[in-house]
């Protein structure tokens, strides 16, 4: 299932949907016609548990592609959101998880040129997260390096601690596409939360796709664009550390929770690793698309106070 975080109108709440070609179901409404008590948030689905998407996807069967006016609405008319609108946690970010983009990185951002021995962590708070459409803010008072990542992300379904690797993919709830936003120039003294954790910097969505339709997540092609100029073309596969290394490695001291988002790193080709280098600027839109699950269009705009 393809899961989405909507607004009808502008003065509606947001609700839970599902796509069904070109129509959003609304999730609550659908199982209430039903007789059945369905979330309303993307956040309560995962809470539910398998149960809850068993639920879901019994009503979906019964309905047979046949909904009332009340329960779908043309995908067209409504205004998508970022699929959780806001995490209860930071986004665990991963660094330097595509050998070329390691080697990229070293020649351009004084990182190291060896391969890490472990996933590199970092964060982004819930404020960086946007939804489809909406502007990634450039502050020309506080950057001139405002550079692009395309990434998988990774939403987690299941409490998970101490995970074992092999065990890793049964506690992912689905998948998403993120663009992890970075202002070079604002790393401090080696940590990234600044550089990486500025409002907007977390272009989230369309979706979230269910993790049954991509048994195997090392195998998207992933890529970006910059005003329509391709800059960042790759395959998941090409991780240094797979989905299931990340799961494993952070639940071995931090407890991920339903909800918890991953953002799993992203391949080479960003600004900071071209010659010249190039950024982001007011006025530049970019795109983002991970097989099997959708593409972010976003604007970047200028933010820079009077």
């Amino acid at each position: 299932m393809k899961l989405v975080t909507y607004r009808a109108s502008v003065e509606a709440s947001a609700r839970l949907g599902v796509l069904a070609e070109d129509l959003v179901v609304d999730v609550g409404m659908l199982g209430a016609t039903q007789g059945e008590d369905l979330p309303d948030t993307m956040l309560g689905l995962i809470d539910a548990g398998r149960p809850g998407l068993e639920t879901l996807r019994d009503c979906l069967e019964r309905a047979e592609g046949r909904f009332p006016a009340t329960v779908a609405t043309a995908l067209a008319n409504v205004r998508l959101l970022a699929p959780i609108p806001r995490p209860r946690k930071n986004i665990f970010g991963i660094g330097l998880n595509y050998v070329e983009h390691v080697a990229e990185s070293a020649k351009s951002l004084d990182t190291a040129k060896d391969l890490p021995k472990q996933p590199v962590i970092f964060s982004k708070p819930p404020t960086t997260v946007i939804g489809p459409g909406e502007g990634i803010e450039h502050n020309g008072k506080i950057t001139q390096q405002l550079d692009w990542e395309v990434e998988l992300a990774v939403i987690i379904g299941t409490t998970a601690r101490r995970v074992r690797r092999e065990d890793a993919l049964n506690y992912v709830f689905g998948y998403s596409v993120m663009i992890d936003v970075s202002a070079r120039d604002n790393r401090r003294a080696g940590q990234w939360i600044f550089s990486k954790g500025q409002d907007t910097y977390a272009p989230f969505g369309p979706c979230i796709v269910t993790a049954d339709e991509i048994p195997d997540p090392q195998g998207l092609d992933l890529w970006l664009t910059v005003n329509g100029v391709e800059k960042q073309r790759s395959n998941t596969r090409h991780m240094l550390f797979k989905v299931d290394d990340l799961i494993s490695d952070i639940s071995s001291g931090i407890t991920l929770e339903p909800g918890d988002i991953i953002a799993s790193g992203t391949p080479e080709g960003v600004g900071a690793g071209r010659t010249p280098q190039e950024w982001m600027w007011p006025g530049d839109v970019v795109v983002a698309t991970v097989e099997g699950i959708g593409t972010l269009r976003h604007p970047v705009v200028n933010a820079t106070p009077d």
